[in-house]
Formats: structure tokens, C-alpha cells, sequence
């Protein structure tokens, strides 16, 4: 796939490089001719020079061939504009914008433009090391509906099996992390001991659903 970064920084090149990695095409837009030195010179990608919402700049990009495009640069603003340029003028579908503003962030999530709003991702990953089990999510949604917690195979629930853990608790596991590896749990799956388990459940409900996991299979 071919992918139009706008923003050179420490994501940009980062991004870039990862993507050249993994063998997609880049293109990289930004406004300083200098920062392109980020990116080293084992970079192949095309280095545009211009403002990354610039229909031209981004022509010259090659957005029209462009399967993903991304704003990442220091500047919402800048990063808003570009996006909603790629989405609605050349109907680029995988869009990701890099938002500090949380709350504009969730705002352009609700018109269909992914973002990272960087500032509440990493006062967010700092909150679920320092609260106990359960205060906050991995992940919500924007609407704050839908949670997804990390739970440490309870004691009490080590042999029983993952569909009476999801019935009682009002919860659905999305994944286990069992011996280093990704499983999806089936109706005969047995909750074991070291596992990891990635629940999903409704924001309303995560209250019981840990008073449940907390004290415990119902054996009646």
C-alpha cells in the first residue's frame, strides 16, 4: 500500500520507517526541509517540502494513489484540516489524525476521522499502572459505552470455564494472553492459571461484573 505521512517529528519518521519496513511506499510531507534528516538516509519514500492540507503539496504525494494517509505534525489544527482534506476531497478512507485536544479528538472520532489524542493515551496508560484492578479501562469507546479491561486470571476462577465466567459476570473475553501468546477462548475453554484475560463489557455494568469476578464461580 502507498501511505502519505504529513509531519516529519518523531512519529512521522518513525511511522515512515516502520512502514518502509513492513514494504509499503511513503511519501512524507513537511513544512521544514530539515526535518526530513529524521528519517535518515536509508529512507526511499518521496520527502515533499509544503504544508501537508495544500491540495498540490499533497498531489505531488501521491494521494490520488494512496491507500492511508496520516497527520502527525505538532499542530491540531494543521492536522484536522489535512485530515478532513484526505478523507472528504480525495476520498482517502484510512485517515488518523494526532490530536492533543481530547476533547476535539473525540469530536472528529464521531465524524469518522481516526484519532490519536496524545495527551489522554499516555495520562491514560499512567492511570491503569498506578489505580488497582478495574479503575480504568485498556480501552473505551468514543462514546463511552464499551470497555475493555486486562484481569489477571482470578484464583478463584482458574479451571472454570470462560463461558460461565462471561454469563455470571455479564462480560464477554475478548482474548486470552496465555505463555507468551494470543488465543481466542471457545465454548470449552478453561480459564488457567498465568493467563491474562482482555474482557469487554459495558461501562454501566463493570461494577457487578467485578463484584462477580471478585467473589467468585456461582456453583449453585
Amino acid at each position: 500500500m502507498h501511505v502519505v505521512i504529513m509531519g516529519c517529528g518523531r512519529v512521522g519518521s518513525t511511522l515512515a520507517r516502520s512502514l518502509e519496513d513492513r514494504n509499503h511506499t511513503v511519501s512524507i510531507i513537511d513544512a521544514d526541509p530539515d526535518a526530513f534528516r529524521r528519517v535518515g538516509p536509508g529512507f526511499n519514500g518521496d520527502k515533499i517540502t509544503g504544508q501537508g492540507f495544500d491540495q498540490e503539496v499533497l498531489e505531488k504525494a501521491g494521494i490520488r494513489r494512496a491507500d492511508a494517509f496520516a497527520a502527525v505534525s505538532s499542530g491540531d489544527n494543521s492536522n484536522i484540516i489535512a485530515a478532513r482534506v484526505a478523507r472528504e476531497t480525495f476520498g482517502i478512507q484510512q485517515v488518523v489524525a494526532r490530536i492533543y485536544d481530547p476533547g476535539r479528538a473525540e469530536v472528529y472520532q464521531r465524524l469518522g476521522i481516526t484519532t490519536v489524542a496524545t495527551v489522554k493515551w499516555t495520562a491514560d496508560q499512567v492511570l491503569r499502572r498506578l489505580l488497582p484492578a478495574g479503575a480504568e479501562p485498556d480501552f473505551r469507546d468514543p462514546s463511552g459505552t464499551i470497555r475493555v479491561d486486562q484481569i489477571p486470571a482470578p484464583e478463584s476462577w482458574i479451571g472454570h470455564r470462560t463461558v460461565d465466567f462471561q454469563m455470571q459476570s455479564k462480560s464477554r473475553i475478548a482474548w486470552i494472553d496465555r505463555l507468551g501468546e494470543g488465543m481466542l477462548p471457545s465454548r470449552d475453554s478453561v480459564i488457567q492459571e498465568g493467563d491474562i484475560l482482555h474482557v469487554a463489557m459495558r461501562e454501566e455494568h463493570a461494577a457487578g461484573a467485578y463484584q462477580v469476578i471478585d467473589a467468585g464461580p456461582d456453583e449453585s
